[in-house]
């Protein structure tokens, strides 16, 4: 598995009710990330994603970006012990 990068990531802002973690799906599953991504009771949207280094920044830019309707303030991210024989991105409800 070397090359992959295992994190958790905190997304602040207005990212709920706005298609945030469709967006995050959507950007994980074009980029071959694996993970998930779930809304936390204090307006924040939570997850953790795994690729190789490249796709995966790409995927924390996406999150940067947010959805159409979102407002990111601040993806903060912790590195994580990567996961072996993941094979998805999931949006938790």
């Amino acid at each position: 598995m070397s090359g992959l990068r295992r994190v958790a990531y905190v997304v602040t802002g207005r990212v709920q009710g706005v298609a945030f973690r469709a967006h995050a799906r959507d950007a994980a599953r074009a980029l071959g990330v694996t993970g998930f991504v779930a809304n936390r009771a204090d307006g924040a949207v939570i997850g953790e994603a795994q690729a190789p280094v490249p796709r995966l920044g790409e995927f924390l830019a996406a999150l940067h970006r947010g959805s159409p309707w979102s407002r990111v303030e601040n993806v903060a991210v912790d590195d994580l012990v990567v996961r072996d024989g993941e094979e998805r991105f999931e949006v938790q409800r």
